[in-house]
């Protein structure tokens, strides 16, 4: 019995990274901010409240000539756009995602979501504070200025989604 080792304290069991199938939908809930300067270590930036739509919408590319009778489009590259993620304020949280902000400094992002998706982004960031109310939490947006990405890693795989 020296050998012996109780894991139930030490394991901390995520089941829906075990979920077969999620057609049923999946809650958003334990999904996470996080920031790094080198890719390799990552902190989980605010108290998030919201996450934005994430990626790109298509241009479209004219190739109308004089000879058609109906304007023709054809698929461009897509817009990087920025995106805004809402936060509870928090004052260590608040004070952490603060003290780097609107510096211009290129940032790496990802977005973790309950089921190991991942989205990551680079770019540079500003905070602004939220409106107050009565009986209201206080609150402020990270708006980042995407310079690259997002890119998509499903569940389960290590390499992000092919262009």
């Amino acid at each position: 019995m020296k050998n012996v080792k109780i894991y139930s304290n030490l394991l901390k069991l995520d089941i829906q990274r075990f979920a077969v199938d999620s057609s049923e939908g999946l809650v958003g809930t334990e999904t996470k901010l996080e920031r790094s300067e080198d890719g390799s270590t990552w902190e989980e930036i605010a108290d998030i409240k919201t996450i934005p739509e994430l990626g790109g919408d298509t241009e479209k590319i004219d190739v109308t000539t004089l000879a058609d009778d109906r304007r023709k489009q054809v698929e461009g590259i897509q817009n990087a756009s920025n995106v805004q993620f809402q936060a509870v304020y928090k004052g260590a949280s608040f004070a952490k995602a603060l003290k780097e902000a609107g510096n211009r400094k290129q940032y790496n992002w990802k977005v973790t979501y309950p089921d190991g998706m991942t989205a990551t982004m680079r770019g540079s960031y500003n905070i602004k504070f939220g409106a107050v109310a009565v009986n209201g939490a206080l609150g402020y947006t990270i708006t980042i200025t995407v310079s690259d990405g997002p890119h998509f890693t499903a569940a389960g795989s290590t390499q992000p989604a092919s262009k």
